[in-house]
């Protein structure tokens, strides 16, 4: 188990560019991913415990989003030769599965993991309309298991937050998952 707290961007830090693959071989930008409010990024993987228990909640919280005027994508930046499960093929199947409504996007160099110190599967990026980090946490108080009636929709609220006042909420609890699976250098 990794928390991503260890190598992450100050509040206010602005949005690497990159441009990468989805599942279907189209190449996606910031800008084209970019909604009118902002943007959310989840870096997960098709095999961690912690996304599979969680990807059907992904999926209904990227369509949120997405409503309420964010841009949403999900990257996976897994060594695929050490982890074929993170194939970019798998990866395909994976979205489909959970039928993913925003693009799930293929590091293969693992840069923009690095770019953005990305350290775990969920790690969570909430960034405002100029593209500005407001938020880097975790999806729900559900983390791994079921949500439930009780259960906090953690990444909306923050994302409501930052479009009614520009600041992410003062609170934000880390996400916790499975560590990105590195190339050996």
């Amino acid at each position: 188990m990794t928390t991503a707290r260890g190598n992450e961007h100050e509040p206010g830090w602005t949005a690497a560019e990159f441009a990468l693959p989805d599942t279907n071989g189209t190449l996606w930008s910031l800008g084209d991913l970019r909604g009118v409010r902002g943007l959310a990024l989840f870096f997960i993987s098709n095999h961690c415990p912690y996304v599979v228990a969680m990807a059907e909640r992904l999926a209904t919280t990227g369509a949120q989003l997405h409503e309420l005027g964010y841009g949403v994508a999900a990257i996976c930046s897994n060594d695929a030769q050490a982890y074929p499960q993170d194939s970019f093929e798998n990866m395909g199947a994976f979205a489909a599965r959970y039928s993913f409504p925003f693009p799930y996007l293929h590091d293969a160099e693992q840069s923009v993991a690095r770019d953005y110190g990305a350290v775990c599967t969920p790690d969570i990026f909430g960034f405002d309309a100029m593209l500005k980090l407001r938020y880097r946490g975790r999806l729900d108080s559900a983390g791994r298991d079921p949500a439930d009636a009780d259960t906090r929709p953690e990444l909306i609220e923050a994302m409501h937050h930052v479009a009614l006042t520009g600041h992410g909420p003062e609170v934000q609890h880390p996400s916790v998952g499975c560590s990105i699976k590195w190339r050996a250098a």
